[in-house]
C-alpha cells in the first residue's frame, strides 16, 4: 500500500506593510471623489520604488466620457508622466477593486513590479478572480500580486455605491 505525502501547509502570510494599508487609504480617498460625476468608486495609487506617491487617480468614465478612464489607467498615465518614462519598474500601484482586463493590460504593459487591490472582483477581474492575466506565463512581464489589502471596506465602499443607485 502506497500512502500520499501530506498536505504542505499553505505558507503563513507575511504582515502587510503599513506603506500599502496608508496608500490603500489614499486610493479609498480617490474613490470617493468618482462619486459625484457618478462614476463608479474606485481609487488607485502609485508608488515609487522608495514608496513615494507618484500618482493618484479615481475613474473618470462619466466625467470625461471616456471609456478608458479607470482609476489605474489614469494612475499609470500620470505616473509615467512624473516620472518621464512608460517603464514603471519598481513601482508598485495600490488599487480598491482588482483590475480588469483593460487595466491588467495597462499593468503589464507599464513594467510595474506589484499590484496591490483591495476588493476582489468576481465579474471581471483579471488578476486571479475571474482572469489571471497579470501572471500569464506567456507574457513577459508578469506583477506581482497582494489581494486583500483592506478589501472590507473597498468591498464595502462598492456595495454601498450600487445599493444607493
Amino acid at each position: 500500500m502506497h500512502l500520499a505525502p501530506p498536505p504542505v501547509p499553505d505558507p503563513v502570510p507575511e504582515p502587510v506593510p503599513d506603506l500599502w494599508r496608508d496608500a490603500m487609504r489614499l486610493a479609498l480617498g480617490e474613490a470617493a471623489a468618482a462619486v459625484p460625476a457618478g462614476d463608479v468608486p474606485v481609487g488607485a495609487v502609485v508608488l515609487s520604488p522608495a514608496g513615494d506617491v507618484l500618482a493618484r487617480a479615481h475613474n473618470e468614465r462619466e466625467a470625461t466620457g471616456d471609456p478608458s478612464a479607470h482609476a489605474e489607467v489614469l494612475a499609470l498615465r500620470r505616473a509615467a508622466a512624473a516620472t518621464g518614462a512608460w517603464r514603471l519598474t519598481g513601482c508598485t500601484l495600490v488599487v480598491t477593486l482588482e483590475p480588469c482586463v483593460m487595466c491588467a493590460g495597462a499593468l503589464v504593459q507599464s513594467r510595474i513590479a506589484r499590484v496591490v487591490y483591495g476588493a476582489d472582483d468576481e465579474k471581471a477581474g483579471a488578476a486571479g478572480s475571474l482572469w489571471d492575466l497579470v501572471r500569464d506565463r506567456r507574457l513577459n512581464h508578469r506583477p506581482e500580486v497582494v489581494r486583500g489589502v483592506l478589501g472590507e471596506e473597498c468591498a464595502q465602499r462598492l456595495t454601498a455605491f450600487f445599493r444607493d443607485r
